[in-house]
């Protein structure tokens, strides 16, 4: 099975919190064959729409606006017992907050920008 096929199975939520990267993750995702359920901008918008939706993966922003950033949102899923699997998108190198992410064991960090050959083995 390709990269490609099995990246196709794949239902993705994208929390982030700038349109034009939440259009290039989507355009990317969907050139791959995955189905975007939903995009959400804040916390509290994405763990409702993850929890209506359950992804397999969530394309996860740690810096987002309002109370609760994307670390904190792996944690109440983790916590909740979700299964989708996380793939943290970062524009932060900073080793505190690598140490953060790696410590709630994501499925992938990947770093901003993002290289689309990355994204599909993400995804697959």
């Amino acid at each position: 099975m390709s990269l490609t096929s099995t990246a196709s199975q794949a239902g993705v939520v994208i929390v982030e919190d700038h349109a034009l990267i939440v259009t290039f993750l989507r355009t990317v995702c969907e050139s791959f064959g995955a189905t975007v359920l939903g995009d959400a901008d804040t916390g509290e918008a994405a763990l409702q729409l993850i929890r209506s939706t359950t992804p397999s993966h969530i394309l996860m922003d740690v810096r987002l606006d309002g109370d609760l950033d994307g670390a904190d949102i792996a944690y109440e899923l983790q916590s909740q017992g979700v299964n989708s699997r996380i793939i943290f998108v970062t524009g932060s190198s900073e080793p505190a907050t690598i140490q953060r992410l790696t410590a709630l064991a994501p499925h992938r960090i990947l770093h901003k920008p993002i290289n689309p050959t990355d994204l599909l083995e993400a995804l697959s």
